[in-house]
C-alpha cells in the first residue's frame, strides 16, 4: 500500500489549511483596495465597531416616532381656545380687489359689528355666517348677538320662548245636560266628542254639594252648587217664561272654580247653545336638540321650557285653533304676555 493510500486523511486536512489561508489573504488584499478606493475607514474607534455618521441620533429619532402627536382641542373651561394665530384676509365681493379690514371697515353682516366676530373667533366670511349655529344650542348668531349670549357656549342661550312653536290645537268638547229635577236633586248626561259619556239616572239623582260622575272619562269632574228659579225669554215662541237654572262647579285642576249654568232641562236641540271644551296646545321646542319633538299643555297649566325643568315659570293663558297666548318671564324680571300663531314661531320684536 502507498503512503498516499495510508496517510490520506493527513493529506487531506492539510490541503484545507493552505485554501483556508489563501481566502483569508485575499479578503485581506481586497479590504485594503476599498480603503485605497474610497479613503473611509470601516472600523469605528475605542471597541472597534463600525462606524455611521449620526448613528447616535438613531434611538432618539425612534423614541420620537413613538410619541403620541394627535392634536386635540384645547378648551378654557367648556369654551375652545384656539391654539393657531394668524391675520384672515378678506376681500370684497363687489371689489375682489379690495381687502377688508375688520377692524377699521364697514360691518360685513350688519347690525353685527365686526368686532362681535373677533371677539367670538367666529368666521364671518362666510353669507350665511348670521345664520350659522356655532355652539349647535339652535340659536344662530343673528340671535345670539341680539340676546347678548355666547355664541360658543351652549348653556349661554336667549329666552327659550323665542323658539316655542305652537303646532296645532287639540280640543275636547264637551256637554252635559241636566235632566228633570226634584226637591234641588237633578240628573246629567254628559258626551264629548271623542264619544265619550257619562250618565247619573233619575235613580240617582245628585244633590247640592255632590261630585259627579261615578265612573271616567269625567269622575268627580263636576260638582253641583245649587239651582234656582229665572225667568228667560223664550225665542221660539217669543214668551217670557220660568226656568231652572243648575249651577255646577268644575273640579279640574287647571279650571277648578269655573261655574257653568245650565237650564234644568236642557233639550237634545239646545245643547249646542252650551258647548264647553278642554282645550289643548301641542308645542314644539325648535332649540336645544328637541326639534320636532310634540308636547302637550292644557289651557290654564303653568310650564317649563324644556318640558323637563321643574321650574314651571310658563302660563298658557288661552288657547284657540290659530292661536294661542302666553305669560313668560322678560329679562328685566317682569311679566309678559305674547300671541303665537299657529305654525309659527313668536315675534318677540313686534
Amino acid at each position: 500500500m502507498s503512503w498516499l493510500s495510508q496517510n490520506y486523511e493527513k493529506v487531506a486536512l492539510g490541503g484545507a489549511a493552505v485554501a483556508a489561508l489563501g481566502l483569508a489573504y485575499l479578503g485581506w488584499s481586497k479590504l485594503n483596495a476599498v480603503e485605497e478606493d474610497f479613503a473611509t475607514s470601516l472600523r469605528g474607534a475605542g471597541n472597534n465597531k463600525t462606524a455611521v455618521d449620526g448613528a447616535d441620533l438613531i434611538p432618539k429619532a425612534r423614541q420620537s416616532m413613538a410619541l403620541d402627536r394627535t392634536w386635540s382641542q384645547a378648551v378654557d373651561g367648556e369654551r375652545p381656545v384656539d391654539l393657531f394665530t394668524g391675520i384672515t384676509l378678506f376681500i370684497s365681493s363687489t371689489n375682489p380687489e379690495k381687502a377688508i379690514d375688520l377692524r377699521k371697515d364697514a360691518s360685513l353682516h350688519p347690525p353685527i359689528p365686526n368686532a362681535w366676530w373677533i371677539e367670538n373667533r367666529i368666521d364671518p366670511g362666510y353669507a350665511d355666517s348670521p345664520r350659522q349655529d356655532p355652539d349647535a344650542d339652535g340659536f344662530s348668531n343673528a340671535e345670539e348677538f341680539d340676546a347678548k349670549t355666547d355664541p360658543n357656549n351652549k348653556d349661554s342661550i336667549p329666552p327659550l320662548i323665542a323658539k316655542l312653536r305652537f303646532v296645532k290645537d287639540e280640543s275636547l268638547a264637551w256637554v252635559i245636560r241636566p235632566g228633570f229635577g226634584s226637591e234641588g236633586k237633578f240628573p246629567f248626561n254628559y258626551e264629548d266628542s271623542k264619544a265619550g259619556k257619562n250618565k247619573v239616572s233619575p235613580a240617582e239623582m245628585i244633590a247640592p254639594g255632590g261630585l259627579f260622575f261615578a265612573t271616567p272619562p269625567m269622575q268627580n269632574r263636576f260638582k253641583l252648587i245649587g239651582s234656582e228659579t229665572r225667568k228667560e225669554l223664550n225665542k221660539k215662541i217669543n214668551i217670557e217664561m220660568e226656568v231652572t237654572i243648575v249651577r255646577i262647579e268644575d273640579q279640574r285642576p287647571n279650571k277648578k272654580g269655573t261655574i257653568y249654568e245650565l237650564p234644568s232641562p236642557l233639550p237634545e236641540d239646545r245643547k249646542s247653545d252650551h258647548i264647553q271644551y278642554d282645550r289643548t296646545a301641542v308645542f314644539s321646542l325648535e332649540a336645544l336638540g328637541m326639534e320636532g319633538r310634540e308636547f302637550k299643555i292644557e289651557e290654564n297649566t303653568a310650564f317649563a321650557l324644556p318640558p323637563e325643568n321643574p321650574n314651571k315659570n310658563y302660563l298658557l293663558k288661552k288657547v284657540a285653533t290659530d292661536a294661542i297666548v302666553i305669560e313668560y318671564p322678560a329679562a328685566d324680571g317682569s311679566r309678559k304676555s305674547i300671541e303665537i300663531k299657529k305654525g309659527q314661531l313668536p315675534n318677540l320684536n313686534g
